[in-house]
């Protein structure tokens, strides 16, 4: 058996033995760090012809150090699978900064960086093994929405491109050693689906198949993505790629987010993950939700057989993640339903056709 096919069995049978967490806010984190243009740019960016602090990402190749910490952090929280410092590391994202030629680079070297983290805090305790997933964000566009008020039929990206950008970010994550890949902060399908069938084409090029978690967003009260889906339509949109996981995260925190967590794990053939923000935004922008609190919500999902997989989002820290731990610690995991086999379809709501 190759070490890879180790590790995914690895993977599945502790999330067949319990509740697996996964960490916190890596843009919360780096916050404390109180970086500026200097850190951000390092040596090899001095001369760069853009801005480029808020580019997390670049802080793999810049501040490496940085990164290597707060992975260390969430894995000695208790995190057993750590997220690559990825989340905008497409070309389409790094446009925004005139770096997308590190595209390859960027996911590479953060799922080495991610991997040599896991690997020291697992040979300290060789028997709960430590995983990496390779994050792939939303990117900064959508496909199916127009930016232009004044044009609905505008569209900043398609659905081509979407795919090329995809792929490569997926290709440094697997040659970078990801143990599984996560399409996560879906606010659109249609770019999820260019994801999902890049990553699909990619395996079939590489001879590999990595696990693949899929994780979505509700973006308010309405119980729907920003594409309009409700969360049982979004599974429905993307069940054919048989993920690992299906979850939500962001946007909402747990009080919000719980009714849309039930509706998925009522729905869904897979493992669920969630992973919600620290509560909804203040006044200032920050998140409230105390690592206490967020553990007792995210515990009582658990108890109520909700998730499978468990974490934090924006606003949330290491204290939030050991909170989280200990409260679903010797809790059962989800029991995965047997659903029967019919035609499932979904627009902005889904569709089941009975006999």
């Amino acid at each position: 058996m190759s070490e890879r096919a180790k590790r995914h069995a690895a993977l599945h049978t502790a999330s067949a033995r319990r509740i697996l967490v996964l960490d916190g806010a890596m843009g919360t984190m780096i916050q404390d760090h109180e970086l500026g243009e200097v850190e951000y740019r390092g040596t090899r960016f001095a001369e760069h012809g853009t801005d480029l602090k808020g580019n997390n990402d670049l802080l793999t190749l810049t501040q490496p150090q940085v990164i290597g910490e707060i992975h260390r952090q969430y894995l000695e929280a208790g995190a057993d699978i750590i997220e690559t410092n990825t989340f905008n590391a497409t070309a389409i994202s790094q446009s925004d900064y005139g770096t997308q030629d590190l595209a390859y680079e960027l996911n590479r070297t953060a799922a080495e960086l991610a991997g040599a983290a896991a690997a020291t805090v697992e040979n300290a305790d060789p028997d709960r093994p430590r995983f990496v997933a390779g994050a792939i964000g939303p990117t900064s566009r959508t496909a199916s929405l127009s930016p232009k008020v004044e044009d609905p039929g505008y569209r900043n990206v398609d659905f081509e491109t979407l795919r090329v950008a995809y792929g490569e970010a997926a290709r440094g994550l697997i040659d970078g050693g990801a143990d599984m890949l996560l399409v996560e902060t879906i606010f659109d399908t249609l770019n999820a689906r260019a994801a999902l069938f890049a990553i699909d084409e990619l395996f079939e090029e590489m001879g590999v198949a990595l696990p693949v978690m899929v994780s979505g967003t509700i973006t308010d009260l309405s119980g729907r993505t920003l594409s309009g889906q409700t969360a049982e339509a979004f599974w429905n949109s993307v069940r054919h790629a048989r993920p690992f996981s299906i979850g939500l995260n962001c946007a909402l925190g747990p009080t919000e987010l719980r009714a849309y967590v039930a509706e998925l794990a009522r729905a869904a053939d897979t493992l669920v993950s969630a992973y919600p923000n620290a509560g909804l935004p203040n006044e200032m922008g920050g998140y409230d939700e105390t690592p206490e609190a967020m553990a007792t919500h995210l515990g009582e999902w658990a108890r109520a057989g909700l998730v499978n997989l468990v974490g934090g989002c924006c606003g949330t820290t290491a204290e939030h993640i050991a909170a989280i731990a200990e409260a679903v610690a010797g809790v059962s995991p989800r029991a995965v339903p047997e659903v029967p086999r019919r035609l499932r379809l979904a627009g902005l709501e889904p569709f089941e056709l009975r006999a």
